[in-house]
């Protein structure tokens, strides 16, 4: 259904010396000869490079990577809204996509109106549409609002709308970038099932997301893409592994945050991660079952008021074990900064079967500010104990251990 040739899309990082009208050639001419000005050489830079792939029909395949890694640039070359610097591709049958909210919908139009108008533009006929319609309305649950305009409509009403028309309407192929993530978690579940249910259809599927559990079990492939290149592709299980990989390795040592990839507003910032034991001294194992402390220490360049620290515990696949926050454990912190310090989660009788975990950190406040995210910066290992048993036969995949006594009531002769 899809093919991919060496595709390669390039952009201008900063206006450079390029010139398109008369009176930006003038005004560029007097500011040289009066100001001295001379004109910066133009920055270019490869949102994808050289990448080639084959995806065939009845196939959901999930892209993964990084922010900026090129993800949503491919989907956009396939739907023909953006045009490759070079290669080639070929797309073979109707494509439907989902890649910001409200994309080809019409915001003076009601949502009514956006259906038929989304259906027109795959080239279906009126009738057939309509056929769907309920269907369509019914999935997106707007049926109050249907005949309001789009103006009108919340973010989230908007994108489950244009997740329902894309997702029932005739087409062949369905282009989704991670927008489905804006709905709430009921949303997300019937987007993913009706994904899943496309697959026994025959409809090709192309799916951006940072929900690796999502991808490992919706998709029958995934592509990995770093800085515009393809890392690997096949397997979901085997590409989410070589993913994940490439994120900060550490086991019971330290580690310094300072040089990791983050985002946020900056006042305040992460600079080192340890794993300590329960009398706060440096462990080099965890095993199941023990208590774990993280001390997470920070920086900030001014006062933060009312800090909000926060940590995720990942599996190696990417799925989310636990979330622990300082505000919803009920502590309120005093304000912080400036200067650096530290804060020290206590985790008693770790229940984490035996395995590799990846571990995210945020930095907050109460009104929605971001000071510091760093996604998936350092790992832990947690190897076997006698805590839970003998621990033998534990199926892979396996993620807790539960403390549990068996009672037998033989009655046998």
């Amino acid at each position: 259904m899809i093919t991919v040739e060496s595709l390669s899309k390039q952009y201008a990082i900063n206006r450079g010396p390029e010139v398109t009208m008369l009176r930006e050639s003038v005004c560029g001419f007097f500011s040289r000869l009066i100001l001295g000005r001379q004109p910066q050489p133009r920055q270019f830079i490869w949102a994808l490079k050289d990448v080639s792939c084959e995806i065939s029909a009845g196939e959901i395949v999930g892209i993964v990577g990084r922010n900026g890694s090129g993800k949503s640039t491919l989907l956009k070359i396939l739907s023909k809204i953006v045009r490759p610097t070079s290669g080639s591709m070929r797309v073979n049958g109707r494509v439907a996509s989902l890649l910001e909210v409200g994309t080809a919908f019409h915001e003076e139009l009601t949502g009514r109106e956006n259906i038929y108008l989304s259906g027109c533009i795959l080239g279906m006929a009126r009738g057939r549409v309509a056929a769907k319609f309920d269907e369509i309305v019914a999935f997106a649950g707007v049926d109050s609002y249907i005949d309001m305009p789009l103006k009108h409509y919340s973010s989230g009403m908007s994108m489950r709308l244009g997740f329902s028309v894309a997702a029932h309407l005739e087409s062949d192929i369905l282009l989704v970038d991670e927008v489905i993530a804006v709905g709430d978690g009921e949303f997300q579940k019937k987007c993913l099932q009706t994904m899943g249910e496309l697959r026994g259809v025959g409809r090709t599927v192309l799916f951006v997301s940072h929900n690796l559990a999502a991808v490992e079990n919706l998709c029958t492939g995934a592509i990995w893409l770093d800085n515009g290149v393809v890392r690997s592709c096949g397997r979901p299980k085997e590409v989410i592994q070589e993913y994940m990989q490439t994120f900060g390795a550490l086991s019971g040592a330290d580690k310094d945050l300072n040089g990791v990839t983050r985002r946020g507003t900056g006042e305040a910032r992460f600079s080192g991660v340890e794993f300590l034991g329960l009398s706060r001294q440096k462990v080099k194992t965890i095993a199941s079952g023990d208590t774990l402390v993280i001390r997470l220490h920070y920086a900030a360049k001014e006062t933060v008021q009312r800090p909000v620290f926060g940590l995720e515990v990942y599996t190696q696949l990417g799925t989310l074990v636990a979330q622990v926050h300082t505000y919803n454990s009920g502590v309120d912190l005093s304000p912080i900064g400036p200067g650096s310090g530290y804060i020290d989660l206590e985790l008693p009788d770790l229940n984490l079967a035996p395995g590799r975990y990846y571990i995210s950190l945020s930095l907050t406040n109460l009104g929605y500010i971001f000071y510091d995210v760093v996604d998936h910066c350092a790992t832990f290992d947690v190897d076997p104990s006698g805590r839970y048993g003998l621990n033998r036969a534990l199926k892979s995949g396996a993620i807790m251990c539960l403390p549990c006594n068996w009672v037998s009531s033989n009655h046998c002769a």
